[in-house]
């Protein structure tokens, strides 16, 4: 439901559980309560989330900042998919032992947030299946020991993963996930730079700029042709969910026919937004799907179709520089891209760029951050958290 009150009371960020096969493997949704003073409700809050991850649905992990706030929702019997993360201070309160044992009784997952600064409750320690452990606070990175009677009997995540190096050797230290997007990596290479893993961009690269010029459907099937699996990914997109049609689109010329050449553009640009082989480009295409469809639904109240498919299009796009190792200017330079799209990418500046800012403290899982840009979009905290169950929903249906 997205017309509870909670949405209003409260920031929400996310950011993905990244599994050693570089698959996402969850979601963990941050919730900033707005007011120190202020009481959300956790029922309303599982009610919210409860169309992006129904009880049969992907497995979203909830990391609470209120402690009030988390302790009713310790006593909420969450749904099996639901992870709850619980503070080491919060675990190692005899006050919280009851209701951290019958949460764990329950079926959900608990996850035990930051380094424990004295032995948890005898009872308490089976209940908690990992650990997450921030990178900035990893003694294993300085040979750091814990503390006595404080042991290392819980398989660790690492959390605040920001580079693909950072997910690497956080795997090779012994992570069994990381939390976070490993997408801020420099680029490397100029415009001829090649990497493991990434596609052939001629075929799609044509296809964007045919439908770009509304070329006959003739050249647009031939290029298609070249590359089947292209083609395969393109229908299969067209026939999510997602989508929204009532009808299976079962040809390409078909598809042209339903949707006209201004709704397939988008669709052909995720397809180059996802089509690296590179399992470790898997968590940035992840970023790049999720951005698209975040920023679409940003600015569905305030702009046309046409606006809104651009800014989709800026969002699968925000990423291409690290996907192909070239800086945008340079991969522009080949791509049909609408001038509000190179504007915000390529000079950070523009009509979009509040967009894009927005989408980064929505990453970043910054409170301060989430208020600027949402008043810099002049929209509510409620219209803004809608806006992103409302993507989450559309991609969790591409997958």
């Amino acid at each position: 439901m997205l017309d509870v009150a909670i949405l209003g009371q409260v920031a929400f960020g996310y950011s993905p559980y990244i599994d050693k096969n570089r698959s996402v493997s969850a979601t963990r949704l941050t919730v900033f309560p707005l007011r120190p003073d202020m009481a959300p409700d956790a029922a309303q809050l599982l009610e919210a989330i409860a169309g992006v991850w129904p009880a049969d649905g992907g497995k979203v992990s909830l990391n609470v900042a209120s402690e009030s706030l988390l302790q009713e929702l310790m006593q909420a019997q969450p749904a099996g998919n639901v992870m709850v993360e619980i503070p080491a201070f919060m675990a190692c309160d005899a006050a919280n032992t009851a209701a951290i044992v019958a949460l764990h009784g329950h079926g959900n997952t608990l996850l035990l947030k930051g380094r424990p600064l004295a032995e948890l409750p005898r009872e308490v320690l089976p209940c908690f299946k990992y650990s997450i452990i921030d990178l900035a606070d990893d003694r294993r990175l300085d040979g750091t020991q814990p503390p006595p009677g404080v042991t290392r009997s819980i398989p660790h995540l690492q959390a605040g993963v920001r580079t693909i190096a950072q997910m690497e050797q956080a795997f090779a230290r012994g992570a069994e996930s990381v939390l976070g997007w490993p997408i801020d990596d420099a680029i490397q290479g100029g415009a001829k730079a090649k990497v493991a893993g990434q596609p052939d961009m001629q075929a799609m690269v044509e296809l964007i700029r045919q439908v770009d010029a509304a070329e006959p459907i003739e050249k647009l099937e031939n290029t298609l042709k070249r590359d089947p699996s292209l083609a395969f990914k393109l229908m299969r997109y067209i026939n999510s969910p997602a989508f929204g049609l009532r009808v299976e689109i079962s040809s390409f010329r078909h598809a042209i026919m339903m949707l006209g050449y201004k709704r397939l553009k988008r669709w052909v640009a995720l397809l180059l937004a996802t089509a690296s082989k590179d399992v470790n480009m898997r968590p940035v295409m992840f970023a790049a799907v999720r951005r698209g469809l975040l920023m679409e639904e940003l600015g569905r109240s305030a702009g046309d179709e046409e606006m809104r498919s651009e800014l989709f299009i800026c969002g699968v796009f925000s990423l291409l520089d690290r996907m192909f190792q070239q800086p945008f200017s340079d991969l522009f330079a080949s791509i049909p891209v609408p001038e509000r799209v190179v504007q915000a990418l390529t000079k950070e500046s523009g009509p979009f760029q509040p967009y894009v800012n927005m989408v980064h403290a929505i990453e970043n899982e910054s409170l301060f951050d989430f208020r600027e840009a949402a008043d810099a979009l002049m929209l509510g905290v409620s219209e803004v958290n809608r806006a992103q169950l409302r993507a989450l929903t559309a991609a969790s249906q591409l997958e």
